[in-house]
């Protein structure tokens, strides 16, 4: 077994389909066995790990006796909480035997929604980690309904590496990798190595990699996953779970072939990644065998912990219709995901300040909605001013002089006009964010300088309208 240098944080996740048989519903120990042995020489080696763990359901199945998964909600909720008990309890009978301790730990979506909550989890799982406990997360499927539920445990686990700000993401599943087409299928089919850019490769591949009959999960979930960890910071790797102790092996391949440089397509298939020349300090390094295994590159500029949080853990109340300006200053990592009210054509749906929003922009050939400022501004650009949110500058300061022949009551008139109906079928999502006002009153402002918000609202917290933007589909 490799020694892996460097100790790491380590999130790995486990599918249903690697933790019971999909036929008859019995415990796969031998797998289970060798991942527990895994985890337990991580942890010797000084590394962290956290164990995502699906397969409730699937060990509610055998204990009930029944063939096949309910397709009720409800059944399904019961099946989770007869399961859970006994998947913990074998989890802490495999680790116990090697006098490993471990801990459960349930979640939802709506459990780290709020702010408050999902930082009392981080220090949970800070907690945890430190005192050498290896925690086991599992969605609380049992009182998980559509608009909480993480949809599957692939993300369940991207959203936990972010939290915890992990080194890698190990999605263990049973094929070795990402392939150009089903492997199960297509005996041409090739392995893709690395991965530098999601968007690139789902043109390319097949998702079609099946998830089993009990799982809910497949390639396309793990490609969502790697997209929200990799933009984390976090290298996502999917490996076969046969085989888990070539997590080792792979840490260490990669930390040997590290170098400045990266493979600059999204597709790499029987490639490695460019290497340093060898230097008299690794002359000696013998060279390594390369696991199977597809490796998703990090990003090199990861989203901060509020963003990242903002953009992949909240349910959105709402959307706020952005126009193209906005959407391209917004785009630009210097914006400081800030969005100004001139920046805002509208709003779908009624929300309330400090709950998440989708930032959406009208689709291409629909009419843009008609201008709602009043006369004097009418000379004023229509693209609008957003400037870097940093110390330096001043956003309000950046907009273009505004006529002081503008009166409240004028204000008051624009404020007051219906807005056009806007369906979510009229519009497509680019990000997410952070409304710092509801959405009455964003309507209320939309399309005007900042400097008359506390005019027309009779307060103005902030001058910004959303925060925390997350601009997902570039322009």
């Amino acid at each position: 077994m490799a020694r892996v240098r460097h100790p790491c944080t380590i999130v790995i996740k486990l599918g249903t389909s690697s933790i019971v048989h999909e036929k008859s519903h019995q415990p796969l120990l031998s797998t289970l066995s060798s991942v527990v042995e895994t985890v337990v020489a991580l942890r010797r080696e000084g590394h962290k790990v956290v164990l995502v763990s699906s397969g409730a359901i699937g060990v509610g199945l055998k204990r009930m006796d029944m063939a096949s998964r309910p397709k009720s909600l409800s059944g399904k909720q019961a099946l989770a909480a007869i399961g859970q008990g006994r998947l913990i309890a074998l989890w802490d009978n495999l680790f116990g035997q090697l006098e490993q301790p471990i801990a459960q730990v349930l979640l939802t979506r709506g459990d780290i929604a709020d702010r408050t909550r999902y930082l009392n989890a981080v220090n949970t799982f800070k907690e945890l980690l430190s005192m050498g406990v290896v925690p086991i997360v599992n969605e609380n499927d049992t009182v998980s309904v559509s608009e909480i539920k993480f949809g599957d445990n692939d993300t369940l686990s991207a959203v936990t590496s972010s939290m915890i700000h992990a080194d890698y993401l190990f999605l263990l599943t049973d094929v070795d990798g990402l392939y150009t087409s089903n492997p199960r299928k297509d005996p041409l089919a090739k392995q893709i190595e690395v991965v530098t850019s999601i968007a690139a490769i789902r043109s390319q591949v097949s998702t079609t990699t099946l998830g089993s009959s009990l799982g809910t999960g497949g390639m396309e979930t793990k490609l969502i996953a790697a997209e929200i960890a990799t933009g984390a910071g976090v290298s996502t790797i999917i490996c076969s779970s046969k085989t888990p102790e070539n997590i080792f092996s792979i840490i260490e391949y990669h930390s040997q072939k590290s170098a400045p440089g990266t493979p600059q397509s999204g597709l790499s298939s029987g490639r490695t990644s460019p290497t340093l020349q060898p230097s008299v300090s690794n002359l000696d390094t013998p060279t390594l065998v390369r696991p199977p295994h597809t490796m998703f590159t990090a990003s090199p500029l990861p989203m901060r912990d509020l963003k990242s949080w903002t953009s992949h853990t909240l349910f959105p109340a709402g959307s706020v219709i952005i126009d193209s300006g906005a959407h391209s200053v917004l785009s630009r990592r210097e914006s400081g995901g800030r969005l100004l009210a001139v920046g805002v054509h509208g709003v779908i749906g009624a929300f309330a300040s400090g709950q998440a929003v989708r930032i959406v922009i009208r689709r291409r050939g629909s009419d843009e909605p008609a201008a709602r400022i009043p006369a004097p501004l009418e000379t004023r650009p229509t693209t609008p001013a957003l400037v870097a949110a940093s110390s330096m500058s001043s956003s309000i300061a950046s907009l273009e002089p505004l006529s002081r022949s503008v009166s409240f009551s004028s204000l008051a008139e624009v404020g007051s006009k219906p807005s056009e109906e806007v369906s979510e079928a009229d519009v497509i999502e680019v990000g997410r964010g952070l409304a710092n006002y509801n959405s009455a009153q964003i309507l209320k402002v939309k399309g005007l300088n900042s400097s008359y918000m506390p005019q027309l609202l009779g307060y103005a917290d902030s001058e910004y309208v959303v925060e925390n933007v997350t601009i997902r589909v570039p322009p």
